[in-house]
C-alpha cells in the first residue's frame, strides 16, 4: 500500500514528459479532473497536477533529444550521488547526473540494464507527492521486463527492496516492498511482470479510480486510446491500460476492497 511516509526506495514522485504540455494537461484534466499549476516562470514549463489542492503528479516538456512521451517514476533516496554510482556499477546508464532543484531536493535520471527508465529524488524541502492511494492519484508502479530476476536484483542493490510472491496461481509476477516495510504484503508499492504486447520495457504508472470503465470512456473521449481493455484480476481489481494522445501509457485500477 502506497503512502506519503516516504522512505528509501519508495515511489515519491511521478511526472510526465510531453511534446505539448498544454494539450496533455487538458487530456488529464478531462480524464481525472486534475488542474495544472505552474511551477513558476523559471521552471522551464514544468508544472504540478493538483487535486483538491494537493499535488498528485507533475508535467514538463521533453528535454532529451529523441525522447518519447511517457511517465517517469521517482524513487526516494537519501543520497542521489551514491545511487548514481550504484546504477553504473550495476550496468545501468546515468542519463541525467544528480543535480539540485533549488531547495526542493536533488534528482537524477537513469536507465536500468533492461532498458527501463527511472529517476530518483533526494528530498530537501519537498519530500514527495501530497496525496497517493486515493481515487485519481498514484497507487502502484509496475516494471515490465523480459528478465525479472536480473532486473529485480539491479534495483535491490540500489534500494534494498524486498521481493515477494503475490500468491496468484499461474501468474509470473514479483511484488516489491521497501526494506522498511518488511515482508508485510500491505507494504507493497509495486510489482514486476513480463513486457505487455504493444508496450516497451520499463515502468508503468497505475492510478486508482472509482470506476475503471467510466475513466476509460473519459480518456478515449478526450483523445486517448485503449492499450488493454478493462478486465477483472482476481484479488486485485479491475484494470485497464490507456495511452494519452501523445502515446504515454498509464494504467487504471479500481482496487478490490481489502478483506
Amino acid at each position: 500500500m502506497v503512502t506519503t511516509d516516504y522512505t528509501k526506495g519508495s515511489v515519491c514522485w511521478i511526472d510526465l514528459g510531453s511534446p505539448d504540455t498544454a494539450a496533455a494537461a487538458a487530456f488529464y484534466e478531462a480524464t481525472f479532473g486534475w488542474s495544472l499549476q505552474s511551477a513558476g516562470p523559471d521552471a522551464g514549463g514544468y508544472g504540478f497536477f493538483q487535486q483538491d489542492g494537493d499535488t498528485v503528479a507533475a508535467i514538463g516538456p521533453l528535454t532529451e533529444e529523441g525522447a518519447k512521451s511517457g511517465w517517469t517514476v521517482y524513487f526516494s533516496t537519501p543520497d542521489a550521488a551514491a545511487t548514481a554510482k550504484g546504477v553504473e556499477q550495476g550496468g545501468g546508464v546515468v542519463r541525467v547526473p544528480p543535480m539540485d532543484v533549488m531547495a526542493a531536493g536533488s534528482m537524477g535520471q537513469f536507465t536500468d540494464p533492461a532498458g527501463g527508465q527511472f529517476a530518483v529524488w533526494q528530498p530537501g524541502e519537498t519530500k514527495g507527492l501530497d496525496a497517493v492511494g486515493e481515487d485519481n492519484t498514484f497507487v502502484w508502479a509496475e516494471l515490465h521486463t523480459d528478465d525479472q530476476k536480473a532486473t529485480v536484483g539491479f534495483y535491490q542493490s540500489l534500494f534494498d527492496w524486498r521481493a515477494g510472491d503475490p500468491g496468484i496461481p499461474g501468474v509470473e509476477y514479483t511484488v516489491l516492498m521497501t526494506e522498511s516495510g518488511g515482508d508485510d504484503p500491505a507494504a507493497a508499492f509495486g510489482g514486476v511482470a513480463g513486457v505487455h504486447p504493444g508496450m516497451d520495457a520499463g515502468w508503468l504508472v497505475y492510478f486508482a479510480v472509482a470506476d475503471t470503465d467510466a475513466t476509460v470512456a473519459a480518456a478515449t473521449a478526450a483523445g486517448g486510446t485503449v492499450v488493454m481493455p478493462a478486465d477483472d484480476v482476481p484479488t486485485v481489481g479491475r484494470i485497464a491500460i490507456v495511452a494519452d494522445p501523445f502515446g504515454a501509457t498509464f494504467a487504471l485500477l479500481k482496487p478490490e476492497p481489502r478483506q
